[in-house]
């Protein structure tokens, strides 16, 4: 359809925007797993005072960009913020779809449930709580971390399912008229976050702008409404004439990115994730 292929193309040069290109990823670099010979890399940023001991709540960060761009990178300011915070944050690196085909994200969702698996298998490594850990991300990075939370999974052994979603601008309606339903098509059910709410999905909070040209603010408006029908905590906030991507750090002077932080905080500090006491505000 026209409007959807204009609407991946948009996103997809929003994707190659210096704010989701230019800035590297921080932390210690681990290969979480090798396809075809290619190693897939997380970036692990800690705490000052982290210890092996420890048992922190973690950050899973999938960066945006239409499941064809971007890289980590995206959430390095959100990383080293939550770290202050006391946090562990992972950026993931995953597969991404060629932009002359029209596979579905079936590369990207498999390296995304690996790579939680990875971090929750490594939690005693990592000092984290494995029952802390929450997925997060932007676009279709939101659209990954969403699924973790939503779509089910037949485990093996370690649970790949997020004890919180934190999405900005998250793709995931993939329905009919939703972004993503060219390349998802007849697959809704095993793609699409909005077509798999159920009583099990883990609290979540999600940013949007109220003039986001790919999600319309009803499609947030459903999703939550859904999640809170199901008893599942779903938090929203929209952002009045903001866009698709407004969120990251470096535009508007940073307006933005303070604002959706502070209320990720709040989030956070709701489910005890944070010591207000302690904070580093």
């Amino acid at each position: 359809m026209p409007h959807l292929r204009l609407a991946f193309t948009l996103l997809f040069l929003l994707s190659a925007s210096p704010l989701l290109s230019a800035t590297k990823p921080v932390g210690e670099p681990t290969v979480y797993k090798t396809v075809d010979g290619k190693p897939l890399t997380l970036y692990v940023t800690k705490p000052a005072d982290w210890k092996k001991s420890d048992t922190r709540p973690a950050v899973v960060f999938f960066h945006g960009g239409g499941w064809v761009g971007g890289a980590p990178g995206q959430f390095t300011e959100h990383s080293k913020h939550l770290a202050k915070e006391g946090l562990v944050c992972v950026q993931v690196q995953y597969r991404l779809l060629d932009r002359d085909n029209n596979d579905p994200p079936t590369i990207c969702v498999e390296d995304a449930l690996d790579a939680m698996r990875w971090v929750r298998s490594h939690a005693s490594e990592l000092g984290i709580d494995p029952n802390r850990i929450a997925s997060a991300g932007g676009s279709a990075g939101g659209h990954l971390a969403a699924y973790l939370g939503t779509v089910t999974q037949k485990e093996e052994g370690v649970s790949t399912k997020p004890n919180a979603m934190i999405l900005f601008n998250p793709v995931y309606n993939n329905g009919k008229g939703g972004w993503g339903a060219g390349r998802v098509k007849d697959r809704v059910a095993e793609f699409s976050p909005a077509h798999n709410i159920s009583q099990d999905d883990p609290p979540h909070i999600v940013f949007l702008g109220s003039q986001d040209k790919l999600i319309p603010v009803s499609t947030a408006e459903d999703f939550q409404k859904k999640s809170q029908s199901a008893g599942v905590t779903s938090e929203l906030r929209i952002y009045e004439g903001q866009g698709h991507g407004f969120f990251n750090h470096g535009r508007d002077k940073n307006r933005w990115y303070n604002e959706t932080v502070s209320e990720m905080d709040k989030f956070l500090t709701s489910l005890g994730w944070i010591d207000s006491s302690k904070s580093s505000k």
